[in-house]
């Protein structure tokens, strides 16, 4: 049995506090787009896992996937099943690429074994991976608070606009991105301020994680300004970066952008 796991980006970002079990709390929105991986499963005589595609760094058994498994078989009966996951989607890009892969895997699981979990339990599982893995059992528009794994319904509807993902030859760790804000409760509600038109985003959300990482990383700066010059609407940092996407009206020409980072047309 095989899904297609895909990427989020982040329609702001605001680290509102630091938590007392060192999390962060934070709001934010994830809206799905189309750059995939592919995730298979089949039934085996022992548990294994294959990558193809993008290079996965780390040990195996660090793999989300392999841990959801493990995670489910404490509660269920499940034979041991042979996993490949081709990694399509960039790594340490804040596209929540790993975190969709342990979520497919688990709806996966479920159809292919007749698990007959609920929506809840599949999001409970998910949440013992990743503070965002939830967001992709469901895979709809949220707006997420507390550690990103709390969530509301977002109406949010990007499909008459272009939207394109640049991801330069930068690296951005979790540990950067956090060292560099400052927590600050936001003066206005991010789910308000996405209703407003996308044109209008530019001037009233923000991911917090720009400042400090655009200062240690001017190629990430360089390709959100790059975006705006080239006409994007609203243009911004996924996650804790690196990438960047711009929203526009009709599909730009970025033939400069291509020459030195990937460039996703959605």
């Amino acid at each position: 049995m095989i899904n297609f796991p895909n990427a989020k980006i982040n329609i702001g970002l605001n680290i509102t506090e630091r938590r007392a079990d060192g999390y962060h709390n934070l709001e934010t929105v994830f809206y799905p787009i189309g750059i995939k991986d592919a995730l298979e499963i089949m039934e085996a005589g022992e548990l294994t896992f294959e990558a193809s595609g993008i290079g996965i760094p780390g040990r195996v058994e660090d793999n989300l996937c392999v841990k959801g498994y493990h995670l489910i078989k404490k509660d269920h009966d499940l034979p041991p099943v042979s996993i490949h996951l081709h990694k399509n989607i960039p790594i340490g890009a804040g596209l929540g690429g790993g975190s969709a892969d342990a979520a497919f895997f688990i709806k996966l699981l479920d159809q292919q074994f007749a698990l007959n979990l609920t929506i809840e339990q599949m999001e409970s599982y998910a949440r013992q991976l990743g503070a965002d893995c939830a967001f992709f059992i469901q895979n709809k528009p949220v707006y997420a608070h507390e550690k990103g794994d709390v969530f509301k319904p977002v109406q949010l509807d990007l499909s008459a606009y272009k939207i394109v993902l640049v991801m330069p030859p930068a690296h951005v760790s979790t540990g950067e991105a956090y060292r560099g804000v400052r927590p600050k409760r936001s003066e206005a509600s991010l789910q308000e301020l996405v209703q407003l038109p996308v044109a209008n985003w530019r001037h009233h959300i923000k991911n917090d994680f720009e400042e400090s990482i655009f200062k240690n990383h001017p190629v990430i700066r360089g390709v959100k300004a790059a975006l705006y010059e080239a006409g994007a609407l609203y243009a911004s940092m996924s996650g804790s970066g690196a990438s960047v996407f711009g929203i526009f009206e009709s599909v730009p020409e970025l033939g400069m952008l291509e020459k030195e980072n990937q460039v996703y047309y959605l």
